[in-house]
C-alpha cells in the first residue's frame, strides 16, 4: 500500500515538475518569442506557403472561429468517407469491415471534437490505415484546435485594448510541430521499449496455458498511444483502452501515460499567466483546480481501497481494497487516481473498467466531467473555467456594490448572458440525453433501433440509469470513458451522441472566445483602489464555490437516482 502512494505521489510530482517549465516554454513560443524549437520554422513556412495561408494577419474573434470551424468541416466529411470504405483501402492486415453509416458519423465526430467515444472496438473496428490517417491525424489536430482557441483568448487580455486575438492557422500548426509532435516521439520511445508493439505486423497467434490458439492484435500502438495521451484524446488502440497489457504493460508505461495526459492541461495554465503578464492570477487558477481535483481524487481513492461491502458481508478479506475491473499489475490506488485524472482532464483512457468501480467512486467520475474546468483538456480547460470566472465576476460585482471588471474590461450583460447560456448548455444536453434515453428504454423495449432497448443494459435499475447518464456525460464534456455494460453501438446511440458531441464541443469554444473578443474591444479601464481583484485567493476560492454550487444544482437529482442511490442500496 505504501509502494502504491508513493507511484501517486511520485506520479504527481514529475506532473507538475514538467507542467511549470513546459508552461512557461508554451508562453514564450505563442508569443513569438525566441525558443529552442525555431529550427522548425522552415517547416511551417513551407507548409504555409503551400496552403496559401498568411499566419501574420490578425483576426478578430469571428475570423478566428471561421477558420477553426471551416478545417474541423472538411475533416468531417474526409474522415467519414474513409471510415465507410477502409475495407476497400490498403494497410488492413486484419480485415477488419468497413463501418455502417450511424457508426461512421458518431466515429468521425468523437474524434473531430477530441472526445474518442469509441462504439467500436479499436483493434477490430479500424484498419491501420485508418489507424494513421484518420485516428491519430485527428488526435493531433483535435488537441491543436483547443490549443488555438485557447491562445486566442490569452491574446485577447495580453493587450489593454484590441480587436486582434491573432491568426488561428499560426497557433495551430505551431501547436503540432512545436509541441505535440516532439513530445509524441518521447512518449512513444518510452513505450515501445518497455514493451508496447509499434510495428506494421498482423496479428501473432500462441498458445495459452490452456492448450488454446489465441490471436493477438499487434501494429504501431505506441504512436496512437503517445499522442492519445498527450492530446487528452484517450481513444485505445485496444477495445481494453489502457487496460490492455500491451497498451500498458507496466507500472513504468502507467506512470508515462498518467503523466503524458495531465501535463499540456497543467503547462496551459501556467502559460495563461506568463503570457498575458499576470503570473499572480495563473498561480490562483492553478490552484483552485488543483484544490478541485484533490476534492475528487482523494474520496475515490478511499472508496476504492474501502472494498465492495457486498462481498465484506461474504466474510471474504479484501486486503487490496475493491479489485474487480481493475489489472493486478496496476492495482486499485493507482487505478482511482488514474479515473480522477482522465475525467478532469476529458481524456477517457482507462486503466480499469469504470463500470466496475465502486457507486460513489463513480458519481466522482461524473462529477469531474460534468465540471469539466478542473485542467480539463487541451486548452479547453481554461475555456471553461473562463465562463465560471466570468459569472464569478459578475456575482462578486453585484455583492461589492460595483460594475463587474475583468482584467480592467467591464462585464457587462451581452457577456453574461453569454456565459449563462453555455453554463446552462452541459446540463440541458447530459439531462435531455438521459431522459431520451430512459424514456425509449422504458417505452419501447421491444422497438427495433439496430439493437433493440431492452438489450441496451446488463445492469438495470439504478446502475443501468447510471450507464446511460454516464454515456450522456461522457459525450458532452468531450471525454469517451464509459461504463462499458451499455450497448451502445447502435442507432440510437451513435446519432443521440453524435450530435451532443458536437454541441458540446464546439459551443463551450465559441462562447469564451466571443466574451473575450467582446471585453478585448472595449476600453480598458485602469485599476483602482475599488477594482475587484480577481488575482486574489479570496477570488479563487468564489470562482470554486460558484463552480461547486452550479453543477450541485444542476446535477444532483440525477446523481442521487443513479451512483447514490447505487451506494445505499449496497450498504443497507
Amino acid at each position: 500500500m505504501n509502494t502504491e502512494l508513493l507511484g501517486i505521489i511520485a506520479s504527481f510530482v514529475i506532473t507538475v515538475a514538467i507542467a511549470i517549465p513546459l508552461g512557461k516554454y508554451l508562453a514564450k513560443m505563442f508569443a513569438g518569442e525566441r525558443v529552442w524549437t525555431d529550427f522548425m520554422k522552415p517547416f511551417e513556412r513551407f507548409l504555409f506557403k503551400l496552403s496559401g495561408i498568411n499566419p501574420n494577419e490578425p483576426m478578430n474573434w469571428k475570423q478566428f472561429l471561421k477558420a477553426l470551424m471551416t478545417i474541423n468541416i472538411l475533416w468531417l466529411v474526409y474522415g467519414f468517407a474513409v471510415l465507410m470504405w477502409q475495407d476497400k483501402l490498403p494497410l488492413n492486415p486484419d480485415a477488419n469491415p468497413g463501418m455502417t453509416a450511424d457508426l461512421a458519423f458518431n466515429t468521425i465526430i468523437s474524434f473531430v471534437v477530441n472526445c474518442d467515444l469509441q462504439h467500436y472496438s479499436g483493434e477490430s473496428g479500424v484498419s491501420y490505415l485508418t489507424q494513421h490517417f484518420i485516428i491519430m491525424f485527428l488526435m493531433f489536430t483535435s488537441a491543436a484546435t483547443g490549443i488555438a482557441a485557447a491562445v486566442g483568448l490569452f491574446k485577447a487580455f495580453r493587450d489593454k485594448t484590441t480587436t486582434n486575438i491573432g491568426n488561428f492557422w499560426e497557433f495551430f500548426v505551431k501547436a503540432i510541430t512545436r509541441l505535440l509532435l516532439p513530445l509524441s516521439v518521447v512518449v512513444a520511445l518510452i513505450l515501445t521499449f518497455n514493451g508496447t508493439p509499434s510495428s506494421y505486423a498482423g496479428k501473432d497467434q500462441f498458445i495459452s496455458m490452456q492448450g488454446d490458439t489465441v490471436n493477438v492484435s499487434r501494429g504501431p500502438a505506441a504512436q496512437m498511444i503517445a499522442i492519445k495521451h498527450l492530446g487528452t484524446n484517450g481513444g485505445g488502440w485496444f477495445g481494453a483502452n489502457s487496460a490492455h497489457p500491451l497498451e500498458n504493460p507496466s507500472y513504468l508505461t502507467n506512470m508515462t501515460e498518467i503523466i503524458s495526459q495531465m501535463i499540456i492541461p497543467m503547462a496551459m495554465i501556467v502559460a495563461f499567466g506568463y503570457f498575458i503578464r499576470r503570473r499572480k492570477l495563473g498561480w490562483v487558477i492553478f490552484s483552485i483546480m488543483t484544490i478541485g481535483m484533490f476534492m475528487l481524487m482523494i474520496p475515490t481513492i478511499s472508496s476504492e481501497l474501502g472494498g465492495n461491502p457486498a462481498i465484506a458481508k461474504m466474510g471474504i478479506q479484501q486486503t487490496t481494497g475493491a479489485m474487480e475491473g481493475k489489472e493486478v499489475r496496476i492495482g486499485p490506488m493507482a487505478t482511482g487516481y488514474w479515473s480522477t485524472l482522465t475525467t478532469i482532464v476529458s481524456t477517457g483512457s482507462v486503466n480499469g473498467m469504470h463500470d466496475s468501480t465502486m457507486p460513489l467512486t463513480g458519481a466522482w467520475q461524473l462529477l469531474g466531467m460534468m465540471i469539466n474546468g478542473f485542467f480539463g483538456g487541451c486548452g479547453v480547460g481554461i475555456l471553461n473555467y473562463f465562463i465560471y470566472l466570468i459569472i464569478a465576476v459578475f456575482i462578486s460585482g453585484l455583492m461589492v456594490g460595483r460594475t463587474p471588471e475583468f482584467l480592467g474590461h467591464k462585464v457587462e450583460a451581452r457577456e453574461v448572458k453569454i456565459a449563462a447560456i453555455i453554463t446552462l448548455l452541459s446540463p440541458l444536453l447530459i439531462m435531455a440525453g438521459t431522459a431520451l434515453s430512459a424514456y425509449v428504454f422504458t417505452s419501447h423495449g421491444n422497438a427495433d433501433w439496430a439493437v433493440k432497448p431492452a438489450n441496451w443494459l446488463n445492469n438495470p435499475g439504478f446502475h443501468g440509469f447510471s450507464e446511460m447518464l454516464y454515456e450522456n456525460t461522457s459525450a458532452n464534456a468531450n471525454n469517451g470513458s464509459g461504463f462499458e455494460g451499455l450497448g451502445d453501438n447502435n442507432i440510437f446511440w451513435n446519432v443521440v451522441t453524435g450530435v451532443i458531441l458536437i454541441l458540446g464541443r464546439f459551443l463551450p469554444i465559441f462562447g469564451p472566445l466571443a466574451i473575450a473578443g467582446l471585453l478585448a474591444q472595449k476600453k480598458y479601464v485602469p485599476e483602482s483602489a475599488g477594482t475587484l481583484r480577481t488575482d486574489t485567493f479570496t477570488f479563487g476560492f468564489m470562482t470554486l464555490a460558484v463552480i461547486l454550487v452550479l453543477n450541485a444544482l444542476s446535477y444532483f437529482p440525477a446523481l442521487a437516482l443513479g451512483p447514490i442511490a447505487e451506494y445505499f442500496s449496497m450498504i443497507k
